[in-house]
């Protein structure tokens, strides 16, 4: 097959083009050539999606069996993309994300259940990108305009916490990173707390698997249900050193430190409130029915951590607690 992958140059798109060129694919990748190279064995276009007319300048008539398109936050972008290639792409996948669902406390969803109200411009500059329901309003607009256009041969998948060697975003990797290194660490002490993830390996190997097979629809891009707790455990059983100790501070204690959720800087990575539950408990039976597998947490932990070293244990992180915040933290819950 000839894939175009609309990326392939960092994480999961990146990890699109490596599992189809390992199947003997043909693999074309478009980027603005500012993140990287693609892939050895893949060629390389260079194209700025933000510049209109770019993308079918660098294309020209290119025809191809299937396509990859992981745009975050420009439903412009899709629909050119589409307007360029949709009359000559076999198949056609979109990544899409499960903050496109409008109840995010909603336990044990499925893609049947309704979705934000589109987004079809792009975000102008006054707007914070990092808000969920800006990035889940941006994709719904997307994923109307691959329906419009290809939806008789198109995949979406919503994407839910994505893990593994090559994470740019540093959540899942806080936790390799920091049980790695020992000591008292700082865990949520959350009870019931759901947890779904994928590794970046498995969900691009699907992804490939699904452009060979034709499969369309939309699915729930994550793995099977687990809670937090467990998680952890297997990350701290893949990864944790001798002399680690868990410390369980309650939800109290860390909003009162201002510790956030989630992401972001002085958070606890993959912490979220019951509000949120809904984006970490879906029920994915129609997504591992229609061909993903999923390796053990331990593997990708193993992977996340090899990650963390390459760039650094002691960077300067996008996520995660400072080792001083931690310390701020732990005092807090021993004196409090």
């Amino acid at each position: 097959m000839r894939i175009l992958v609309l990326g392939g140059t960092v994480f999961l798109s990146r990890a699109v083009a490596e599992v189809a060129l390992a199947a003997g694919h043909a693999v074309t990748c478009v980027s603005r050539g500012i993140s990287g190279d693609p892939p050895r064995g893949a060629a390389a276009v260079k194209a700025d999606r933000s510049e209109p007319g770019s993308l079918a300048a660098a294309l020209g008539g290119e025809a191809f069996d299937a396509v990859v398109d992981v745009a975050t936050m420009s439903a412009p972008w899709v629909r050119e993309a589409l307007d360029v290639l949709a009359d000559r792409a076999g198949h056609w996948t979109f990544v899409s994300s499960l903050n496109a669902y409008a109840d995010l406390a909603r336990r044990g969803g499925t893609v049947g259940q309704a979705t934000l109200p589109p987004l079809h411009g792009t975000p102008d500059a006054s707007v914070h990108l990092t808000d969920p329901e800006v990035y889940g309003a941006a994709k719904v607009g997307s994923e109307d305009a691959v329906r419009d256009r290809a939806g008789e041969r198109a995949l979406i998948v919503r994407g839910g916490l994505i893990c593994g060697h090559g994470d740019v975003l540093d959540r899942f990797g806080y936790w390799a990173n920091r049980f790695s290194r020992g000591g008292q660490a700082v865990v949520p002490d959350a009870p019931g707390h759901p947890m779904q993830l994928v590794d970046v390996r498995d969900l691009a190997a699907w992804i490939v698997r699904c452009a060979e097979a034709g499969t369309i629809g939309t699915y729930d891009g994550t793995g099977p249900r687990s809670t937090l707790a467990r998680v952890l455990e297997e990350v701290v059983e893949a990864v944790g050193a001798p002399d680690l100790d868990l410390v369980r501070v309650p939800a109290e204690t860390l909003v009162s430190e201002d510790v956030g959720i989630w992401a972001g800087p002085r958070s606890l990575p993959l912490w979220l409130p019951p509000t949120h539950w809904g984006l970490a408990d879906r029920d994915v039976r129609d997504t591992l029915d229609a061909g993903l597998t999923v390796r053990p947490v331990a593997e990708t932990a193993r992977a996340a951590l090899a990650w963390e070293r390459s760039l650094g244990l002691d960077r300067d992180r996008r996520a995660g607690l400072t080792s001083a915040e931690e310390r701020a933290v732990l005092r807090a819950h021993t004196t409090g």
